[in-house]
């Protein structure tokens, strides 16, 4: 039987290409299935994952089929393509990757390419009305800007992969503004003026629709714990109340994106958008922000903006309480800055390996050095299951132990605390 997991971890293209051309190629041989499609395509530094979630869970509330392609996975590959807020199931997963593996025969494909073009052919499939579509990376050049899109979105602009696409914001900018598409309308958070000069600039040249976020990123009011055991955040905005299982101040500002492509194509489409805004109660993003069994905070943030996010988060949800951090990085990361972002919620440091052979990792001497200068006390262990166990040990009452890093790091985690489905499902 053909295992499309099989298949992508024998793929021989595991890096980074950019350029559509290839990507364009596969679509043609698989059919086109984006043609059948309606994608609104996310792009950012921080945050896409999240507010694409909330966008599926919201137009899924409102009585539309949705599909969700993000990347990347936390445990298992199929998280990637979710239908209806369920990850594709594995027959369908690998029929379809079967069918795709043949059409790409005598090609050279790169595992991103695949994947992306398998989820157009699993979301067309699949019949669904609107499909949430996260770009990889970049913008101008990533493999999802092969689609047409109903709509642009654009979460923040920050510094990340500098190497790839520029050592300016505007640079930045300029690649994430590649997904704009002629009359198509942009939706955008707040961003830094040099970026939003740039991303503006190119909507008017395109003729598309600006709509920009409205008034202030709303205070908290408080927290409370659901009873499926989510610690929510309460908060006002616009005149409507709102309940939202994501913590901190980031989510609230995503909050405000979503809001305006719900009431945009609530008038569009014909929904009650604040209905489908109310139902963001139930919304869920696994491995952000994520808090396990009242004891572990699990967040993905692998670059100083996400960590400042999830800083701020901790000191909303446990003011004045310093935590026990597990961290790991690769060395490709700006860790320093993270390192000094987590020390000001540090009660201690322990450094663990990323579990990502392929890549170089920030070592123990590394690590170590950094909180050294910070004056904040550190251990590095090699195993990851002793070194949560340490940190749950020594949480205090009144907080949590805390898992901070790369996103291989947060899957590794998530995979040993929390069952599978609940990552698979949504």
């Amino acid at each position: 039987m053909f295992s499309t997991a099989d298949y992508l971890n024998n793929c021989n293209m595991f890096g980074i290409r950019l350029g559509l051309d290839s990507t364009n190629e596969l679509l043609r041989r698989a059919g086109n299935p984006d043609r059948y499609l309606k994608f609104i395509h996310l792009a950012g530094t921080n945050g896409k994952g999240s507010t694409a979630a909330m966008l599926e869970h919201a137009f899924r509330s409102a009585g539309f089929a949705t599909g969700l392609y993000t990347s990347p996975h936390l445990i298992d590959v199929r998280e990637r393509f979710r239908v209806n807020g369920k990850a594709v199931p594995e027959d369908i997963f690998n029929d379809l990757g079967a069918e795709l593996a043949k059409a790409a025969e005598g090609g050279n494909f790169t595992y991103f390419e695949f994947t992306t073009v398998l989820a157009a052919l699993i979301f067309c499939r699949a019949g669904v009305d609107v499909v949430i579509w996260e770009t990889g990376l970049g913008g101008r050049l990533d493999s999802t800007n092969a689609v047409m899109s109903c709509a642009s979105v654009i979460t923040n602009i920050a510094f990340d992969h500098q190497n790839l696409l520029g050592n300016t914001l505007s640079e930045i900018a300029a690649e994430k503004a590649g997904i704009l598409k002629k009359g198509v309308p942009l939706f955008y958070n707040r961003l830094p003026e040099e970026a939003k000069a740039v991303i503006e600039g190119k909507a008017e040249e395109l003729g598309c629709e600006i709509i920009p976020p409205e008034g202030e990123v709303p205070p908290c009011e408080g927290y409370e714990l659901s009873k499926e055991g989510m610690m929510c955040q309460r908060f006002s905005y616009m005149g409507g109340h709102y309940v939202l299982p994501l913590p901190g101040a980031m989510q609230r500002e995503n909050f405000r994106l979503v809001r305006n492509v719900l009431l945009y194509f609530g008038k569009a489409w014909g929904f009650d958008a604040h209905k489908a805004m109310a139902s963001l109660k139930e919304a869920r993003w696994p491995g952000r922000c994520q808090l396990v069994n009242n004891t572990l905070m699990i967040d993905g943030g692998h670059n100083p903006d996400g960590v400042t996010a999830f800083t701020q988060a901790l000191s909303e949800l446990y003011p004045g309480v310093k935590h026990p951090v597990v961290y790991g990085a690769f060395r490709d990361k700006d860790f320093a800055s993270c390192v000094k972002l987590l020390a000001k919620i540090a009660s201690k440091f322990i450094f663990v390996p990323v579990p990502a052979a392929e890549r170089p990792i920030a070592s123990a001497d590394e690590l170590g050095s950094l909180a050294d200068e910070l004056q904040i006390p550190w251990e590095y262990e090699e195993d990851i299951g002793e070194a949560l166990a340490k940190a749950k040990k020594e949480k205090s009452p009144s907080g949590a132990a805390v898992v901070s890093g790369s996103l291989y790091l947060t899957g590794d985690v998530l995979s040993r605390e929390v069952p599978l489905e609940e990552v698979l499902n949504l």
